[in-house]
């Protein structure tokens, strides 16, 4: 059963890559090195590779980190001097006559971080590098959801596109004698025209497939970073790992786990260390140095301790300080906007799991290739009369119904899952 099921599979993958080759060729003959066939996991390790979002928020980690680096340092200290230009001569350091002539002055100062300003404004840098981690985690989780949808939804247009193929040809075998048999007097005007009706009723909607598959196309490659003209083909595998799961364990799995929900309570930390270091530039910093003067003071050689603090008089930092607690109450507001979300988010995609997995267990066996034999069956039974036109066009209908519908189930499933696995921020449900 199981190998009979491979095969299958095979086969609907060998018979969309011949039709994406009629589709995406031109006027050249094409190869099948053309086209790409990739299972899931293998598109999520191209995405995680290669993807340019991906590694310029990347970057932005990087940059932070260099920032945390900067923050550790010492301001430097600072050197000030004094001399003489001209006293009769330009630049005159010596003795004349037991006179001597040339003042120099020197002046060494350091600022003195008060309040643990210094240490704070690391933790504030580290903190950007906590921001900057969880926003790439974020994008990930957000650009990762979208390839997994587009993923399906490939799938499933060329699926439908192999239908509407199957059909096609089919009708157009069937047209290419009615004029023919109309003429003889076999068939009805209105039957010749019904069929022709109907065969470009699904030229038409095979026509939209092939310009939706392009956009799929275009999104998927833009993602995957996919150069050239190469057809990207999802191999999609039923196989689902998903053990007995619970709208509390997927609570708890998105308490932990979403990057926004992390990204907002790092803001609420950001602002409550930066309203400590708003109260501690309130607090003056220092500035101590010692100076060597020459020639100018009550000896002749002067050696002198520095020390400089700011009077906090007309500015104590009131409206940083203001501002900061604003934030901060700004901050916890956003917390629990995104809890709420979170929750929303994650009963909503819960719910569409259950109908969706319920669907998929209630459906019955696979109609493709009963429905595929019974096609030709038809198709000959009313070339032979056997059949009457409405009896015809019933069952054309509902093949094409029918496989379409097993198409969308499908589909939903997987975008339900990737749906769960987003709200969440993990894999809680594995696709193979």
């Amino acid at each position: 059963m199981a190998n009979t099921k491979l095969k299958h599979q095979m086969h609907r993958i060998l018979t969309c890559l011949q039709l994406l080759m009629g589709i995406f060729c031109t006027c050249s003959a094409q190869s099948p090195g053309d086209s790409l066939a990739l299972t899931w996991p293998e598109a999520a390790q191209r995405f995680l590779q290669k993807n340019l979002a991906l590694l310029s928020q990347q970057y932005n980690i990087d940059i932070n980190k260099a920032l945390a680096q900067q923050a550790r340092y010492w301001d430097n200290p600072v050197l000030l001097t004094d001399q003489n230009l001209y006293d009769g001569k330009f630049f005159r350091h010596a003795q004349v006559d037991n006179q001597p002539y040339g003042q120099v002055y020197l002046q060494l100062q350091q600022v003195i971080k008060t309040a643990g300003k210094r240490n704070k404004q690391i933790q504030l840098a580290n903190d950007n590098v906590l921001s900057a981690t969880q926003q790439f985690n974020d994008l990930m989780r957000n650009l990762k959801f979208v390839l997994a949808t587009d993923f399906s939804n490939m799938h499933q247009l060329l699926g439908i596109y192999a239908t509407y193929s199957k059909e096609t040809a089919a009708l157009q075998q069937l047209a290419a004698g009615m004029d023919a048999q109309f003429k003889a007097g076999n068939i009805s005007q209105k039957d010749n025209i019904r069929i022709k009706a109907l065969l470009f009723s699904l030229q038409s909607d095979l026509a939209d497939v092939q310009r939706q598959i392009a956009d799929a196309q275009r999104e998927l490659h833009t993602l995957l970073q996919e150069t050239g003209n190469r057809v990207i083909v999802p191999v999609i595998n039923d196989s689902i790992t998903a053990g007995d799961i619970t709208l509390q364990q997927l609570l708890d799995s998105a308490t932990s786990n979403r990057p926004d929900l992390q990204l907002a309570q790092t803001n609420l930390l950001i602002q409550q260390h930066n309203l400590n270091y708003q109260k501690a530039l309130a607090t003056p910093d220092v500035t101590v140095g010692v100076e060597y003067d020459r020639l100018s003071n009550y000896v002749p050689n002067f050696w002198g301790l520095t020390v400089g603090v700011p009077l906090p008089i007309l500015n104590r930092n009131k409206g940083n300080i203001l501002a900061a607690n604003t934030s901060i109450r700004q901050a916890s507001n956003g917390i629990l906007l995104v809890q709420n979300q979170t929750r929303q988010d994650v009963e909503a995609a819960y719910n569409k799991y259950l109908v969706a997995i319920n669907l998929k267990k209630n459906s019955p066996p696979d109609l493709g290739e009963p429905y595929e034999h019974l096609l030709q069956n038809v198709i000959t039974g009313y070339q032979q009369r056997q059949l009457s036109l409405i009896e015809f066009v019933d069952f054309f209908d509902a093949y094409k119904e029918t496989t379409l519908k097993k198409l969308q189930q499908q589909t939903a499933l997987l975008n339900t899952i990737a749906e769960l696995n987003f709200t969440t921020g993990t894999s809680i449900i594995i696709i193979h």
